[in-house]
This record gives C-alpha cells, structure tokens and sequence, in this order.
C-alpha cells in the first residue's frame, strides 16, 4: 500500500435511490401502459366533442329563448323520432333545457338526442350521441365496476407515483449541482 493511497479520501457511499426510483419508474410504467393508452385516446376525443359531431351532435339554436312548450309536447315531439324509441317517460334517460339557445335536449336511454324548440314543440335535429359512451371508457366504468376500482383506479395512483418520481429524477441532477456549487464556494471562502 501505498502513501498515497492512505491518504486517499474514502469515497462517498451513493445513495441507491435514484436507481432503484428509475427501476420503479420503468415498472410502473410497463403495468399503466393499456389503460393509460385507453384514458389518453378517449381523453382526446373528449377534447373534440364539440368540434367533432360524430361524438356529440351540435346543439341547434331554437326560434325564441321562450320556454312555451309542456311536458306532453316534449314527449310528442321525442316519440315521434323512431330511432329514438320513445314511447314513455320510462325511455327517457334525462333532459337538458337550454333557455338561452330556446331548445331542449331529450336523451333516450338508446343514446339517442333529440333536439326540440322550446318555443313551437318542432324536432330541430336528431343524432346518436358518443359522448356518454366515451366518457363511460374513459373513466373505466364501461368495463365495470371490477376494472374501474381495481385497474383504473390502481394506474390512476401509480401514474401519480410515476410523476412525482418522475420531477424527482428530474431535479436530482438541479439540486446536486446546487449543492456542489454552494459547496464549492463555501471552501473557497475558507
């Protein structure tokens, strides 16, 4: 042995976090692949569905802002659309009344929309409504309740695990040139 290497500084032990935190990293990413995939590409369209009328039928605008029409006239007017197989309230899954545009939104259960003018009763448009659909996909509860707390749910935690691991690796490298430096010139000012 040499003199020199008696007075050799020991080398610092490494701290395995930043690897083993890589090595979850990589891990986590790998199981949240799929649904991951499934949430960004419905996520996605959802972005578009106003833009998109193939997921969400453009709403129409009726000819006052006056809500003239009653309960029996909607009903009419819905149950007169067959694709919409409307025969009942009971084939109605729910109503969205916009005043400031003078219509109103029937929803079958079927999904499909039936746009009515609140002022003279008449069906401004008719179209299958994705939206609902996509939503249900993009949530997971499309695939049930078993896949939606027990695969959704579980990558919904683990992708927030793989982000703040994720700003962690980011600003390891930030903060140990910050500690160098700081270190540095403290010796310097000795």
């Amino acid at each position: 042995m040499t003199e020199r290497d008696t007075l050799a500084k020991p080398k610092k032990a490494r701290s395995r976090a930043p690897h083993i935190n890589r090595k979850l990293h990589r891990l986590g990413s790998l199981i949240t692949a799929a649904p991951l995939l499934v949430v960004i590409v419905s996520g996605i369209i959802l972005q578009l569905k106003k833009d998109w009328t193939w997921v969400q039928p453009a709403t129409m605008r009726g000819s006052t802002s006056e809500l003239v029409v009653d309960w029996d006239q909607i009903l009419a007017a819905a149950s007169g659309v067959t694709e919409a197989e409307i025969s009942s309230w009971e084939d109605i899954d729910r109503l969205d009344v916009r005043p400031a545009k003078g219509m109103l939104k029937v929803r079958s259960k079927n999904s499909w929309e039936v746009q009515i003018d609140t002022s003279s009763g008449e069906v401004l448009q008719t179209s299958y409504r994705r939206s609902d659909l996509i939503e249900s996909i993009h949530d997971g509860s499309w695939f049930g309740s078993p896949v939606k707390l027990w695969i959704f749910l579980p990558t919904a935690i683990i992708l927030l695990g793989l982000w703040l691991t994720g700003v962690y690796l980011w600003l390891l490298p930030h903060l140990v040139r910050r500690r160098r430096r700081a270190a540095a010139g403290a010796s310097e000012g000795s």
